[in-house]
């Protein structure tokens, strides 16, 4: 079941060809890991969505609480069968229909789409590769549009084309100045010895959570330091480990970058540390 504006529908189209999310990409989209009825770091989530919002010049309705789209997730993650489970929630929101590029109105459809997720706590995966390379089609504009979660995903659509017809996992992107922003689904992390580096929200990154959380518990570990700065792609094969992280997966060490293979014995540990906040949060 679906759920539509409060009303829980059954999996089929609900939305119109007039829909301005479907036409234009005029949308914006959370993505939530739930496990057993608690939504992981709900409360950045819902920061981060309300000022997407703003930047997007939405009207944000009355009841776009915090606590009312809280319950509109377990709502929907109930009437799955999902309380007891680890799901994979997508929360979106678009302004409704007609109009071309100018909305007719102010109108705000959300829509929650749920699925059930692996793993309650974040692990490494067990793959015995994860290939990656850089995806030179297209670039990322640095800019505060990049950083929204917003439905007009091109190049990471186009990227993962070209991430599997070239055998790869994933692939990283570069914006306009050439610097390393991130991966098709996640924020990039470098480690050179002790020292951690990722790109800054303004080379056109997303503003991601796990990210967020992941500086911050790199911030506090007292072992590692970490700098939000530009990456070069001559970095990349001088790393010692790069990572990808996402509120899904949590951390997705990089075992090779063209012929240059990483450890992941840091990556581990700071995962290690993360699921030890969630235990103690």
């Amino acid at each position: 079941m679906i759920n539509f504006n409060g009303e829980l529908v059954e999996n089929t189209p609900f939305v119109s060809s007039e829909n301005r999310g479907y036409k234009y990409g005029d949308a914006l989209f959370e993505t939530l890991k739930v496990v057993h009825g608690k939504i992981l770091f709900w409360e950045d989530h819902y920061f981060r969505l309300m000022a997407s919002m703003r930047i997007m010049r939405m009207d944000i309705p009355m009841n776009f609480t915090m606590e009312f789209l809280e319950q509109e997730i377990l709502k929907t993650i109930n009437v799955n069968g999902l309380a007891k489970s680890t799901a994979r929630v997508r929360l979106n929101v678009d302004r409704g229909d007609l109009g071309k590029y100018l909305p007719i109105h102010k109108t705000i459809n959300y829509a929650i789409v749920v699925e059930k997720a692996a793993l309650d706590f974040y692990t490494i995966p067990k793959d015995e590769h994860y290939l990656v390379d850089l995806y030179k089609d297209y670039f990322v504009a640095p800019g505060l549009l990049s950083t929204l979660k917003t439905n007009n995903k091109a190049i990471n659509v186009l990227g993962s084309i070209y991430a599997q017809e070239n055998l790869l996992d994933n692939c990283l992107l570069l914006n306009t100045n050439k610097s390393v922003v991130e991966a098709l689904n996640g924020n990039l992390f470098l480690v050179s010895g002790e020292h951690i580096k990722t790109p800054p929200i303004e080379d056109g990154c997303l503003n991601g959570i796990m990210r967020k959380q992941i500086i911050e518990v790199i911030v506090n570990s007292g072992d590692y330091t970490i700098e939000e700065t530009s990456i070069s792609p001559f970095e990349l094969q001088k790393a010692d480990e790069l990572f990808i992280t996402n509120v899904i997966v949590g951390i997705q060490p990089i075992l090779k970058y063209r012929k240059k293979g990483f450890d992941t014995k840091i990556s581990e540990d700071i995962l290690k540390r993360l699921n030890t906040k969630l235990r103690l949060s």
